[in-house]
């Protein structure tokens, strides 16, 4: 059954599937602003990405001489999770391995998904545990889908992206297998400083920003006014609607990790932006979402 917080301004629910967040309702207006995962366009809502963010090379990945697969995006989106803590403000949720994961993921851990609800703000909380003997390597992400605030399907423009910089951003595009190519592409912003988000933005599929390029996305309505802001710290972000389907949202998508590259058939351990945890260490983070 799905958890809910609720405060002054905002109402969220949480779903132990996934730890799922799966509802951001503005109480003043009734407005929903996170995507009701229709399936006509995508079936989920904010997917917590965990082992891998994105595709491994061929569905499969090497660790210590032996080949493993693992779906894109890794499992625990997929997950029952625990509850173990509600309180007014904090919802948080626990995943541990078990003999099915260790078949595909062959690391003990325990994985905590937290909710925080403080004004118009949310904070999406992970923590990572090595709970083994040997040294942990990961990958996680958020997904969340945000409806474009003045969706009309029969015009093409969406709004825009801000960014906390505007000089010399670039991107990186998924080519193959759901893997990312070498090349490297400028984000090209108008004289405003923003990026225009019409029903062609993302033909080519995500856009991916590495190295800490910015920290802060907001979601713009047609007139220019903030609909909503994800900032994080983490070092890479992914832009995505789904391509040429006119969907009604966009997402924003804060990654310790990404696709492996194209042809890479290296160690799971080698992997780009990995995450590695000696045994008995902790991983903590978090992003925030901003509802206006």
């Amino acid at each position: 059954m799905k958890k809910t917080l609720s405060n002054n301004l905002l109402t969220i629910q949480v779903s132990p599937h996934g730890a799922e967040l799966s509802s951001i309702v503005a109480n003043a207006t009734g407005k929903e602003f996170l995507w009701q995962a229709d399936p006509a366009f995508w079936k989920r809502h904010s997917p917590v990405l965990f082992p891998i963010v994105g595709s491994v090379w061929n569905n499969e990945y090497r660790h210590n001489g032996k080949t493993y697969k693992l779906s894109q995006h890794g499992f625990a989106r997929d997950r029952e999770f625990e509850l173990i803590k509600e309180t007014d403000t904090e919802l948080r949720f626990r995943l541990q391995e078990n003999e099915e994961t260790l078949q595909i993921y062959p690391f003990p851990f325990c994985l905590e998904i937290g909710y925080k609800l403080a004004g118009n703000q949310i904070e999406v909380l992970w923590y990572v545990k090595n709970t083994g003997n040997e040294e942990l390597h990961f990958q996680i992400g958020a997904h969340p889908a945000f409806y474009f605030p003045d969706y009309d399907k029969e015009d093409q423009k969406r709004g825009f992206f801000a960014f906390d910089k505007t000089q010399g951003l670039t991107y990186k595009l998924v080519e193959e297998k759901g893997c990312i190519g070498e090349k490297e592409y400028p984000l090209v912003l108008d004289k405003e400083g923003l990026l225009p988000l019409d029903t062609h933005t993302f033909d080519k599929d995500a856009l991916v920003i590495e190295n800490n390029q910015i920290n802060r996305v907001d979601l713009l309505k047609q007139d220019g006014s903030t609909s909503l802001s994800v900032y994080f710290t983490a070092p890479v972000v992914g832009l995505w609607s789904p391509p040429a389907k006119n969907a009604p949202f966009v997402c924003i998508e804060p990654w310790y990790g990404r696709c492996d590259r194209v042809n890479y058939t290296g160690e799971y351990k080698d992997k780009d932006w990995m995450q590695h945890l000696e045994p008995g260490e902790v991983f903590e983070a978090s992003y925030f979402i901003e509802i206006y």
